[in-house]
């Protein structure tokens, strides 16, 4: 749930990740509680844009747009946690056992303690990290996590100037025969934001072939493979003020860890436990399910 502002305007935004929230039937009833809630506070309304070349879907489902951009779901949930110190930009890369506590090293920073760690960053990243964690999965957890995958893809957004105009007869569209573009959108028209405050932006997603292909490419390269492509899908475009391009190697699980609804646990005491979307599968519900998982492991914990 990622979204970007425009350097020149910060009202000029773009989600470079999920693009809609889709709601089927059976989660709108079990999760109706987190729907209703997030719709109540503005940051959830329906997707009333008809997206081209959309698959079709069971009847009954609902898809979501995030008037205030994806990140806005984040950003909720962490106001709720009345009491919370969140931090950014700390980038572990060790986690060892210090009696009942575990102490957390950073890549730049002071070790720290904590009583209970939660580990739910992309499970590559997991096997990544350095310390105690290895000598606590057992050969079958860690084949478990390994054969995890994920597909890859990147993402560019374009933002543009007040009063430029995208004159394309859609709102967002899936692309079938492009071998580097699979979905395009004029973003701020997605989510009801047009303004003569701020100009429109565009969102970009590549096909996942394309992903892996150029995985491990400059993003300066991708980024004008991407350009040169959506010319020819958008002729006439106009020159955008800034350009973003985002990889996602990690974009959508493709194969959840096996026999672990939710969560992983690694030691009950002092508690070390992984979750997140590897462990269901990569949407909003398959987050649901995780965090109301990782929640039950730590009520038993305390």
């Amino acid at each position: 749930m990622s979204t970007s502002r425009s350097p020149h305007n910060l009202f000029c935004t773009v989600d470079l990740g999920a693009q809609y929230i889709t709601a089927t039937p059976y989660y709108s009833k079990i999760h109706k509680s987190f729907y209703q809630e997030l719709l109540k506070h503005g940051i959830f309304k329906p997707l009333e844009a008809r997206v081209e070349g959309m698959m079709a879907m069971e009847e009954g489902t609902i898809n979501y747009i995030t008037p205030s951009g994806m990140s806005s779901v984040v950003k909720h949930y962490l106001k709720e946690s009345a009491g919370a110190e969140v931090l950014f930009g700390h980038q572990i890369t060790h986690i060892y056992r210090r009696g009942p506590c575990w102490e957390v090293h950073q890549k730049e920073g002071s070790p720290e303690q904590f009583d209970v760690v939660v580990l739910t960053m992309p499970i590559p990243q997991i096997l990544q990290l350095q310390g105690d964690i290895g000598s606590l999965l057992s050969e079958s957890e860690r084949q478990k996590l390994e054969d995890v995958s994920y597909s890859s893809r990147y993402a560019l957004g374009l933002f543009y100037k007040a009063g430029v105009q995208i004159n394309v007869p859609w709102v967002a569209k899936y692309v079938s025969n492009n071998p580097c573009i699979r979905y395009i959108a004029t973003d701020d028209k997605k989510r009801n934001l047009v303004s003569e405050k701020f100009g429109p932006s565009v969102v970009v997603h590549t096909s996942v072939p394309f992903g892996m292909d150029h995985l491990e490419d400059a993003t300066e390269e991708v980024q004008a493979i991407i350009l040169e492509e959506l010319q020819k899908l958008m002729p006439g475009l106009p020159e955008p003020e800034s350009i973003k391009c985002q990889k996602w190697r990690y974009s959508q699980v493709t194969s959840s860890v096996a026999d672990c609804p939710g969560q992983m646990t690694l030691l009950a005491k002092p508690l070390l436990v992984c979750g997140g979307d590897g462990f269901t599968h990569s949407n909003f519900d398959g987050c649901i399910e995780s965090a109301l998982k990782l929640f039950e492991v730590l009520k038993s914990s305390l």
